[in-house]
């Protein structure tokens, strides 16, 4: 066809060059011979492990499980979006189609992403699950995820959390007030209202803080990391039980108009990997954290001191007038609380009996036949 004739028929067809622009533009960029393309983003370094390398294995698998169907690329930390926390913005505007991250990041967006992330003496991680799937806490987080165009995900779960390195044991809340102590989240929010100098610093830079004398304590996540990090080289009192992270789960956001361009059938494989990897990374924290304890314990000198009652009950009653003044800040997330503190409710009675009942038997029994 001459230029000529190209320009006759275009004309006859009612399509200026404006008009095959427009088309051009308006093309879904995901799709190119028949394949959708997941830009996929991460609060997380990739190299991280856990964190970082339960990204790479998902990634790995929903490209393998869909055969090239859908082609996800993994973005680094900070590659696609700066920071860490970006990811979720850069989702919702469409910049990126898929993240890994936390809830909790992202307060500014609702403070009901903070009861998504974690609650101080809050649910254990199958709690938690539970209250997702099978207590309504999925539908109101739709819900909320819905107001910036997105599908939330439940991801993995780091389990109960350590209560944190401290240079000097704790015996009573005089001790920690005062004390210059690295905590995220409402857990920090805790802290501070009895008095802790709460520091927020990334992962990245608590080592240094503690080793400077900048800060006199921090949490992080658990034994693996921990150890990883060194945290025993520059402080030896290592305390129990995390209180302020009882069953933290990761998340996973999905941009609307991008989940629309996935098959059906696709959507169903890369929601089945997202709840295998709920279970593969939540057993390999759970793996991993008794060889770094018994490390951190046998090899380092580092201490275990666990949180005397009475600075317990303080923390409880703290932790209660936080969430409650939370809850009281918007409809949506008095929603959220009203929901999750009523499987909560539900799940202590059940957990006491089965759960913590067989544990203290166990305990029992295994004290009992030592020797």
């Amino acid at each position: 066809m001459t230029d000529l004739s190209k320009r006759k028929f275009l004309r006859s067809a009612g399509i200026g060059a404006a008009g095959v622009a427009a088309a051009t533009t308006l093309a879904t960029p995901a799709l190119s011979q028949n394949k959708v393309q997941m830009r996929f983003v991460t609060t997380f370094p990739k190299m991280f492990p856990g964190l970082g390398t339960s990204a790479r294995r998902l990634t790995d698998r929903i490209n393998l499980a869909t055969d090239g169907r859908v082609e996800v690329k993994l973005y680094d930390r900070g590659a696609l979006v700066p920071g860490g926390v970006g990811v979720f913005d850069a989702v919702a505007a469409g910049n990126a189609d898929m993240y890994y991250s936390s809830e909790y990041y992202h307060p500014s967006k609702s403070q009901a992403y903070n009861i998504y992330g974690a609650v101080p003496f809050g649910m254990t991680t199958p709690e938690v699950y539970a209250w997702l799937q099978y207590g309504g806490g999925q539908e109101l987080w739709d819900e909320l995820h819905a107001g910036f165009n997105m599908k939330p995900f439940a991801g993995p779960s780091t389990g109960v959390q350590m209560g944190g390195w401290f240079n000097k044991p704790i015996k009573s809340l005089d001790d920690m007030r005062g004390v210059k102590f690295r905590m995220p989240g409402i857990g920090g929010e805790v802290l501070r209202s009895v008095g802790v100098a709460v520091v927020n610093l990334p992962g990245s830079e608590v080592f240094a803080a503690l080793q400077s004398g900048a800060i006199d304590g921090a949490e992080w996540v658990g034994p693996w990391h921990d150890l990883a990090f060194g945290f025993h080289k520059v402080v030896k009192h290592y305390h129990w039980p995390g209180f302020h992270e009882p069953g933290n789960i990761g998340s996973y956001g999905i941009n609307l108009d991008f989940w629309k361009t996935v098959s059906d059938a696709d959507k169903q494989i890369i929601t089945g990997l997202m709840e295998a990897e709920c279970h593969v990374q939540t057993a390999e924290y759970n793996g991993a954290s008794p060889p770094a304890l018994d490390k951190l314990l046998t090899e380092h000198g580092v201490q275990l001191h666990q949180y005397p009652d009475e600075v317990l009950l303080e923390l409880a009653k703290a932790s209660r007038d936080v969430m409650e003044n939370l809850a009281a800040g918007d409809e949506m997330t008095g929603r959220v609380w009203e929901s999750y503190k009523a499987f909560r409710k539900q799940s202590m009675v059940w957990s006491k009996l089965g759960i913590q009942g067989f544990l203290n038997a166990r305990e029992m029994t295994e004290e009992a036949l030592k020797g």
